[in-house]
């Protein structure tokens, strides 16, 4: 292991399995030192996408979540540090496939009773690629000033008053996250406090071990000294009495090995740690402390002595000029959550609304980050900007003319249809536009413009799933769903609807593929065998040549296309299309004064 140093200014890391207040007290570590990158770059929810909301500082920032460990990896190739706060059922695996990735370098294991043979693997795998494991069974670690993993350090007020939002210069690694929480705070009073603090995890096999990262510190020129806490149990120390004994050690080691008092128990004694309890008399903390002693390490008599040897080793190393002591510096104040500020007065509230579409925060709007003004003087029309806020990118011309034939051609099909009827009814009841205007949109619907997106969904699927026109259409009638975009009460055969073939003309002569139309076709001539009203519609051509435009024009994954048939765009085109006729009624029935209308009783059959 040895080379330095694990951890920077700059390092980001990977969080699995979300947990908000770890991810929140790293993002208020970097405010606090002054970081300008949040050190998370991610969050991995096996089989999830989004993004949660945290703070950085004052502001407010969205960090994107993604659905497996190399999704993440390949969005953010440059952390190079796992976080793994899964369980210890699920850690190994995680973890282990996080190793396996050629950006990480560093994977922290928080849980505690991850199976030995497990461990084992881990650290095997670890060893042989160059790889750094810290923990099972570790809060974490720490480099002043710089990067903190997860809960180490505890609240923001230890981490102010240990003064780790600036280096010091001592090295430190314990087994235990909560004494080292404790020892950061002897070090900031007895030295100039804390450069990089490691807690090893107290599970029975560590990844990497008490000498592992002595034998780093030794290589980072910062650290001056180094303090080591162990603990009874097992024989990690003893590999480091040897690196001590062989030279390769070459600061000053303050160390102490906790557990002295298990002595004065008659049978065997487990401490807190799975790996901390009284064995032979090797792992005894007494045995531990006199064979460190002998290789040269500085060992107090007790525990209660630690405080006052580190301090004497540090004045001695300033006395010699060997530590140049850090100068002190404010830090800066991290506002405050909600729930605490309430009472003290200061709040930061969370955003209530995501936009990703536009803003308006500057001098002037804009819509998927390009200015209006430049969409005017570039001459971009309804089909660019359609593109810009429902796409979030601008599209080829082909595709953007497309789009606008699409609105002109389902503008209106005259005053008898279910949403031209409500708004003619409605208006001439006296109501104004908007009301107007919805009461036709109400009746959009699986049975009226809704077949687009059907038409989409199953034509999409058939394609994908190879299903020749009589499979598709026999497999629908069996399950006893009409094929949407299929049919017209006065279109047929022998007068086939304009719209139709305009569309489709203009797509064979522009569009790069058009295999989903062609499969429409396909669909059409064989339904054309049962009845000559079975024609292709505009709503289905419309639905089958979306679903050409959105996978031949380049500019879409296959996951952003089938979020685009599932959400609902295609509906929404005919929304945004009909608008524009549902008004026209609306202020033709206004303009010519019509009356209430009240629907003939003729027309009605009354029945029992």
């Amino acid at each position: 292991m040895a080379t330095g140093q694990l951890f920077s200014k700059n390092t980001q890391a990977l969080f699995y399995n979300y947990k908000q207040n770890p991810v929140q007290r790293m993002l208020d570590f970097d405010f606090l030192c002054g970081r300008n990158l949040p050190s998370v770059a991610g969050i991995i929810t096996p089989g999830s996408d989004g993004f949660h909301k945290l703070f950085f500082g004052q502001e407010e920032i969205a960090l994107p979540v993604h659905p497996s460990i190399t999704a993440a990896c390949k969005a953010h190739p440059t952390a190079d540090v796992f976080v793994n706060f899964a369980s210890f059922r699920s850690a190994f695996e995680s973890s282990f496939e996080a190793l396996k990735q050629p950006t990480i370098r560093v994977v922290a294991i928080i849980a505690e009773g991850v199976p030995e043979a497990d461990a084992k693997t881990l650290i095997a795998y670890a060893r042989a690629n160059n790889k750094v494991i810290i923990g099972p069974a570790t809060v974490g670690g720490i480099q002043a000033g710089a990067f903190k993993i997860g809960d180490t350090a505890g609240t923001l007020d230890n981490i102010i008053s240990c003064k780790l939002y600036r280096p010091g210069s001592v090295g430190f690694v314990s087994k235990s996250g909560g004494m080292s929480n404790e020892m950061y705070n002897v070090l900031a009073r007895t030295t100039d406090g804390l450069y990089e603090g490691i807690a090893i995890g107290g599970d029975g096999f560590p990844g990497s071990t008490l000498s592992d990262h002595v034998l780093r510190f030794n290589n980072i020129p910062q650290i001056r000294m180094i303090v080591v806490l162990g603990e009874l149990g097992g024989a990690d120390e003893y590999s480091l009495v040897e690196a001590l004994k062989e030279g390769k050690v070459h600061k000053p080691v303050v160390a102490w090995v906790s557990g002295t008092c298990a002595t004065l128990f008659k049978s065997e004694v487990q401490f807190g740690h799975a790996g901390a309890k009284s064995g032979g008399e090797s792992e005894s903390a007494q045995a531990k402390n006199a064979a460190l002693k002998a290789a040269g390490a500085i060992v107090p008599t007790s525990f209660e002595d630690l405080e006052a040897v580190i301090r004497a080793t540090y004045e001695k190393l300033v006395a010699e000029g060997a530590i140049q002591p850090v100068a002190e510096k404010k830090p800066p104040t991290v506002p405050e959550d909600l729930t605490a500020a309430i009472k003290a007065g200061k709040v930061r509230a969370p955003t209530h609304i995501v936009s990703t579409i536009c803003d308006d925060r500057g001098e002037e709007p804009t819509y998927a980050g390009v200015p209006i003004s430049t969409i005017v003087e570039k001459g971009f029309g309804v089909g660019d900007v359609m593109c810009l806020l429902w796409f979030k990118r601008s599209l080829p011309s082909y595709c953007t003319k497309f789009i606008e034939m699409c609105v002109v051609l389902c503008a209106d099909h005259g005053p008898c249809v279910s949403g031209a009827h409500n708004s003619i009814v409605t208006s001439r009841a006296g109501k104004d536009l908007i009301s107007c205007l919805v009461s036709g949109l109400l009746t959009i619907g699986p049975r009226f413009g809704g077949a687009i997106d059907d038409a989409a969904r199953y034509f999409k699927d058939a394609v994908e799933r190879g299903l020749s026109p009589y499979d598709f259409v026999e497999g629908m009638k069996k399950k006893g769903i009409r094929v949407p975009g299929i049919g017209h009460r006065i279109k047929s055969r022998d007068n086939r609807d304009k719209r139709v073939e305009l569309l489709q003309e203009y797509a064979r002569a522009s569009f790069p593929s058009v295999k989903h139309m062609e499969y429409a076709v396909a669909v059409e001539t064989y339904t054309l065998t049962k009845a000559a009203n079975l024609v292709l519609n505009v709503d289905g051509c419309i639905g089958a040549l979306f679903l050409d435009l959105l996978s031949s024009c380049a500019m879409f994954t296959k996951d952003e296309i089938d979020d685009i048939v599932a959400v609902g765009y295609l509906n929404g085109l005919f929304v945004l299309s009909r608008s524009i006729g549902l008004i026209g009624h609306t202020f033709d029935q206004k303009r010519l004064k019509q009356p209430l209308y009240r629907h003939p009783w003729e027309d009605v059959l009354y029945t029992k």
